[in-house]
């Protein structure tokens, strides 16, 4: 192979059959459980880097179960994970403190084109009875399990597909072959073009469990605020750079 078709080909690896195709990629009936919590705000600032600010008011995290039974490239998975509300030069979004999940393809593509801070795991999302349940395992160990009162009250679609439509950070990290830091930026990406089939709230609850390798416990649930569940179709944008701590 020459290396002018290695540049050519390249777009990820393996280099001829790599582990997820380019984009765009589609969700379709992407489903959300989102439990806001209050947490101990110390701990918040030592895991949002700047300049990204946290608001010390509002010391907020939200707690994603994310069920994806048809994603173009990706196929069906579950994922889960950690967002806290942020705000970059005057604009208010949400930065993916951690992320687990259990598709090696969303894994690959998900860490090498965005930056998203995804490691394996084994989530779950599903109905039972009349409470919509979220678990988390890592190995044998369950580390996280909300629930909610399933389709309680139904919400204003207008006010959440605008909260979907906001900015979202990420910081991607790719080491060079020495163990340095090659690629060290924060990444800002946004859900386009949703389509909103439903959202609702309810009363909710949320445990998470102390484990090494799955720290969610390190942001300590002291107050659930609210839960949302909503279904919708929606494009996962690509991402822009916009601060490069390399620099």
């Amino acid at each position: 192979m020459r290396a002018a078709d290695v540049r050519e080909r390249a777009f990820a690896m393996p280099l001829v059959s790599p582990a997820y195709p380019p984009g765009p990629y589609r969700f379709i009936d992407r489903e959300f459980l989102v439990i806001t919590y209050r947490t101990d705000p110390a701990k918040l600032r030592a895991v949002v880097p700047e300049p990204l600010e946290i608001d010390p008011d509002e010391p907020l995290v939200k707690y994603e179960f994310i069920r994806m039974p048809d994603s173009s490239g990706f196929g069906d998975y579950t994922e889960t994970g950690q967002v806290i509300p942020v705000s970059f030069r005057g604009r208010r979004g949400g930065y993916t403190h951690c992320m687990f999940l259990n598709d090696e393809p969303a894994i690959a593509g998900g860490r090498e084109l965005w930056g998203f801070p995804k490691k394996l795991g084994n989530p779950a999302l599903a109905v039972a009875s009349d409470t919509l349940v979220g678990t988390l395992d890592y190995g044998p160990v369950r580390v996280a399990t909300g629930t909610m009162g399933y389709k309680h009250r139904a919400l204003d679609p207008a006010a959440v597909k605008v909260s979907l439509e906001g900015p979202n950070f990420l910081l991607k990290i790719i080491p060079h072959v020495d163990g340095s830091p090659r690629i060290c930026e924060l990444v800002e990406y946004h859900l386009e073009d949703i389509a909103l089939k439903g959202a609702w709230t309810g009363p909710a609850a949320l445990a998470l469990t102390p484990h090494a390798l799955a720290p969610v416990a390190d942001l300590p649930v002291l107050e659930v605020v609210s839960a949302t569940h909503l279904v919708a179709d929606l494009t996962l944008g690509l991402g822009t750079v916009v601060h490069d701590y390399l620099r």
